[in-house]
């Protein structure tokens, strides 16, 4: 590179080296593990794991067994008890 060539682009290089670290365009290893942290909080606080969400289902099927062996008992006694004849 010759010193004309330096001193024609120098202020245009200074320029985008002033804009880069004026918009953060490039990002520090210690900021990215600090925003991954960040959006891992905010998911654990959103969403449940894979496991919780098995063992609420397993509950809720267990639930509806529940119920529904309660409906059919009681279906049951009421025909027992001639409620339901035509």
């Amino acid at each position: 590179m010759d010193k004309d060539f330096l001193q024609k682009y120098a202020p245009v290089l200074i320029m985008v080296i002033a804009i880069i670290f004026q918009y953060n365009l490039f990002v520090t290893p210690e900021k990215l593990e600090q925003t991954h942290r960040e959006i891992l909080s905010e998911i654990s606080q959103a969403y449940i794991t894979k496991s919780e969400f098995g063992n609420v289902k397993e509950q809720l099927s267990d639930i509806n067994r529940t119920v529904a062996k309660i409906y059919d008992k009681l279906i049951n006694e009421r025909n027992k008890d001639g409620f339901n004849k035509d």
